[in-house]
């Protein structure tokens, strides 16, 4: 066992300070998370219109061609969104769903109704096939039937197919209710010619989504000019929004964050909006769809202004709070510091209060931050698959920061210690974040970030990397030294790719380079021959 030297005053104040920040930080965060935010009120809790798919339950999805959604489950929902909105959209037929429009008439509410189109001319003939008889049967509960939603979007028609699938229904279906399609505003631009096949536009606007993501200061801004620009483009042609919304969780793009707090914003700004201008519009959507997360990340899942067991997420009048239960996170902190302390009962013989300090300081920054992690995972994780990565990664998480904060504890207590323990896991961390720095580059636009999980090594190995001096050097394998060297040059291209507006991105860059500088340092400061199989 090698001694290292005591450690300075200045060095001793810097690693308590560190600690400290951490742990505020991890309260901070907390607190923050519950505390009421004032917004501006809508005009009315009511809302012309809402998006409706009601494949909420675990493992639904509309894919699955076998599913079948009862009429009283049906009713059940229309029943409750009718306190609250005049109309639903839906997307498609069959599976249940061409009995919204019966249901949907006893409560006095409309229905824009869907003929979901894709690749399969069966399928498509067989969707147009059952919206034709509905609308027949119901044209007194329909605002209108949306032949397509965002095929050219998706690449699976052609403007011309599309048209005649609008034709065919426009021929078969009362004059009384009206045709459309529907799809992201540019699309509407690019191809022109489909305003011909309509009788009115059908848009989709979603800042969040926009190539060029819109923070949401400045969301309804932007609704407004590409609405304007819409009816510019197509003069004298009604336009609807179809689609607009925020998602209450996911990943940050650039400025514009997934929140339940900017959720609440941006409807109530919107709907001020849509009154003073008397626009047509339908909001995304009533209930949370699990379902989208296989596709869009955790975000597809969270558009709902109601969650998936159909509770309001907010409401539209007074302040908001983004978590209240925001306490919770203080507790897992609570929690980390009884057993970091406990942990440190077979201690290395340091002297005084000091050991334990380190301990319970590190204890509390690391249950909040796992805390963080979990939040996460509750909405991020779809089965029993990802659960299992994901607690198996928060356990190596807890393991490496006790292994660490043990090591602190011993330096900071004037107890001899060897040089860094756990270099492997330095190592397998390092793997990790190399790899998720690769899928957050080249697959990152639907991909989290593992903030809470990866706080843990990344300053735990940060600090004790400089407490040791760097004295690193002597057992760097050239893998390890590759890895610190592509940890942060990742990060940076992520920071990058955000335009620099993304605050996540930087702080992911700063813990990759909080755990790859002690390699880099340790190598420049005694660099060492590679052994012949390496070199």
């Amino acid at each position: 066992m090698s001694s290292t030297p005591s450690l300075s005053s200045r060095a001793r104040f810097l690693l308590w300070l560190v600690l400290a920040v951490c742990a505020f930080a991890g309260a901070l965060w907390w607190w923050l998370l519950g505390r009421p935010v004032a917004l501006p009120d809508a005009p009315s809790a009511r809302i012309a219109c809402v998006s409706y798919a009601p494949f909420r339950q675990p493992g639904e999805t509309p894919y699955d061609l076998k599913a079948f959604i009862s009429p009283e489950r049906i009713d059940a929902d229309l029943r409750a969104l009718s306190q609250r909105f005049d109309c639903v959209r839906t997307y498609s037929q069959g599976q249940g769903l061409s009995a919204v429009p019966e249901i949907a008439g006893r409560y006095g509410m409309k229905v824009i109704m869907g003929i979901w189109l894709g690749r399969d001319p069966v399928a498509n003939a067989r969707q147009v096939e059952l919206g034709i008889a509905e609308a027949k049967a119901h044209p007194e509960v329909l605002r209108g039937v949306v032949v397509g939603n965002e095929v050219l979007l998706r690449g699976e028609q052609s403007p011309a197919a599309l048209a005649g699938y609008a034709r065919q229904v426009r021929a078969a279906i009362p004059a009384s209710v009206p045709v459309t399609y529907a799809d992201v505003w540019e699309f509407w631009l690019r191809y022109p010619e489909m305003a011909k096949s309509v009788d009115y536009l059908t848009i989709h606007i979603l800042p969040y989504w926009e190539d060029e993501p819109v923070p949401p200061e400045h969301a309804v801004r932007h609704v407004a000019e590409v609405y304007q620009r819409m009816k510019h483009a197509f003069p004298g042609r009604e336009v609807m929004i179809g689609e607009t919304g925020w998602p209450s969780a996911g990943k940050p793009r650039r400025a514009a964050r997934a929140s339940v707090v900017n959720e609440a914003r941006y409807l109530r700004e919107f709907l001020d909006y849509a009154g003073s201008v008397a626009m047509p519009y339908n909001v995304i959507e009533a209930f949370d769809q699990p379902w989208k997360r296989a596709q869009e990340g955790t975000t597809g899942g969270y558009w709902g202004i109601y969650d998936v067991h159909a509770r309001p997420k907010f409401s539209m009048q007074g302040p908001v709070t983004e978590e209240p239960r925001w306490w919770l996170g203080w507790l897992a902190g609570a929690a980390g510091v009884a057993l970091f302390v406990l942990a440190g009962v077979p201690r290395r013989g340091w002297r005084g209060l000091s050991g334990w300090g380190v301990l319970a300081l590190a204890g509390f920054a690391t249950g909040t931050a796992l805390a963080w992690q979990y939040r996460q995972m509750l909405y991020a994780c779809r089965d029993l698959l990802e659960w299992g990565w994901s607690w198996a990664a928060c356990a190596g998480g807890l393991a490496t920061a006790i292994v660490l904060a043990r090591w602190l504890a011993a330096r900071i207590g004037g107890a001899v210690s060897a040089i860094l323990p756990g270099a492997w896991l330095r190592f397998a961390w390092l793997f990790l974040l190399a790899l998720e720095g690769l899928l957050l580059v080249f697959d990152g636009r639907y991909r989290d970030f593992p903030l809470g999980l990866a706080v843990l090594p990344c300053i735990g190995y940060g600090l004790a990397g400089w407490l040791s001096g760097w004295a690193q050097a002597g057992g760097l394998r050239l893998e390890e030294r590759c890895l610190a060297v592509l940890v942060p040059v990742l990060a940076a291209v992520v920071v990058a790719q955000d335009l620099g507006l993304n605050p996540v991105t930087w702080l992911w860059l700063g813990l990759n380079l909080a755990i790859a500088l002690p390699v880099l340092v340790a190598w420049r400061r005694k660099p060492v021959g590679l052994p012949a199989n390496q070199a």
